[in-house]
């Protein structure tokens, strides 16, 4: 699908989330119903496949404690969403992703920083406003920032993509009138899957890509930023495999995890205006540039690590910044103090 066939699709599915149109489909109704059986197939040979409960790493807390600086408050860290977010696949707690993202910011803003994940392995968008809930319950704990990575299992379980962005708006817009910034990993690639066969693969492809392309305009028009994770399970996890993913041959492993926390920090500092001033300003020689949001989108969708960030709206609609940021690597470590809720 060409970019500007994505973009046209994903402009219907966030018209209709905004809207409340229907169930615009990702692909037909006969190629769904193969793809929910070779998903089931391929169920069967990733983790989780008896029902056991996922084991998850407990990575709340304090990071950066040694740049505390009396009198001045962490920065407050939230992760939301589904098994990605939360870090499922990993042994330890400073593999995941909300560790490495509190560790690194730490680093770059010389400021503790406070994680609380609420992430829920199996999420599909409809559980965002539970998650939301609880990340707001306390006005006087408001988060700095928060990162939601979902959208996986919208996909395979047929959630419709205009419900699906329904929601995540809807949560975007609750964290951002609450005051606290806001970055989305969208939906990643689920054709590289290792157990995953054709025609699974393409159709997976596609549909998780203009899910990705939907997200981030129903993203960007609520005021938050997006970075597409699709292609970091693309040609990296595909040359990769068993590096990239875990145990599982589903969930990222802490090389991959840390692959998608690097490219997801510089647009955390960004969003917190803590990335360099020169490296706002867009760079044609990596292809950066004001877009139409359904185009930028689109592209996004295309390519890992991108982001996309509203900058203004105009008469023939909102125009967004497309940014291929450099990535910076991050380590992984353990919260110095644990949270307690």
């Amino acid at each position: 699908m060409t970019s500007m066939s994505r973009a046209r699709v994903a402009r219907r599915i966030a018209a209709g989330a905004a809207y409340g149109g229907g169930g615009i489909g990702l692909v037909g109704a006969a190629a769904m119903g193969l793809l929910l059986a070779e998903v089931r197939l391929a169920r069967r040979q990733v983790g989780n496949g008896n029902g056991a409960r996922p084991h998850v790493p407990q990575a709340n807390g304090r990071y950066g404690s040694s740049y505390t600086v009396p009198g001045e408050p962490p920065l407050r860290l939230v992760m939301l969403g589904d098994s990605t977010a939360a870090g499922q696949g990993v042994h330890r707690g400073g593999q995941t992703p909300g560790a490495l993202l509190a560790s690194g910011l730490a680093a770059v803003a010389e400021r503790p920083v406070e994680l609380r994940n609420v992430a829920s392995p199996g999420a599909q968008s409809d559980d965002l406003d539970r998650q939301v809930a609880l990340t707001v319950a306390d006005p006087d704990r408001i988060p700095d920032v928060c990162v939601i990575m979902i959208g996986a299992n919208d996909v395979t379980h047929r959630m419709p993509p205009t419900r699906s962005v329904r929601h995540l708006a809807a949560a975007v817009r609750r964290l951002r009138t609450a005051g606290a910034e806001v970055v989305v990993g969208t939906c990643p690639d689920l054709g590289t899957i290792e157990p995953v066969q054709q025609p699974l693969r393409w159709l997976a492809r596609r549909a998780s890509r203009q899910l990705a392309a939907a997200q981030t305009i129903g993203v960007v028009e609520q005021g938050g930023r997006t970075v597409s994770l699709g292609d970091l399970l693309g040609p990296e996890f595909a040359a990769n495999p068993r590096e990239l993913f875990g145990p599982d041959n589903y969930h990222p492993s802490a090389e991959g995890y840390a692959t998608a926390a690097m490219a997801v920090l510089p647009s955390v500092c960004a969003a917190l205006g803590l990335w360099p001033a020169d490296e706002e300003r867009p760079d044609a020689s990596r292809r950066e540039g004001f877009l139409p949001v359904a185009r930028a989108a689109a592209e996004a969708a295309s390519e890992a690590g991108t982001e996309v960030a509203a900058v203004s709206t105009g008469p023939k609609g909102r125009w967004a910044l497309l940014k291929r940021r450099r990535r910076r690597r991050v380590a992984a470590t353990e919260p110095e103090t644990q949270a307690s809720a």
